[in-house]
């Protein structure tokens, strides 16, 4: 098994994020819930503050996350380009997300071995 470095960590997530429905929907709810109001309601950005969406993808994103969150899904045509855009916001979701569950989920997926993941926690 590989030593968990932030090039593997990269990796895992641009993978996940480009291969499933449910991990690119989080990471669009959760990139979504960290625009700013302001950019929340223009459905655009408009601050450079590393937060969120980019500036070319504020408007569709943001037009998706409102679309999922009162319908719970998108068409599949939407849903393969959410699949292309997320993987760029991987170091957003790094950064946003529960990193002992992240490692879990890279056990389960067979990416890094239980004992050398248990040695990174120390």
């Amino acid at each position: 098994m590989a030593k968990i470095t932030k090039k593997l960590i990269k990796s895992y997530l641009r993978d996940k994020l480009a291969n499933s429905d449910a991990w690119a929907y989080h990471c669009l709810e959760v990139i979504y819930d960290n625009q700013t109001p302001l950019e929340k309601g223009l459905e655009n950005t408009r601050e450079e503050n590393g937060i969120g969406f980019t500036g070319v993808d504020g408007e569709i994103l943001s037009s998706f996350a409102k679309q999922y969150a009162s319908r719970g899904f998108l068409s599949s045509k939407q849903m393969a380009i959410l699949k292309k855009k997320t993987p760029k916001y991987w170091k957003q979701v790094l950064e946003l997300c529960d990193h002992k569950l992240l490692l879990k989920c890279m056990i389960r997926d067979g990416v890094v071995d239980k004992k050398d993941a248990f040695v990174e926690l120390l």
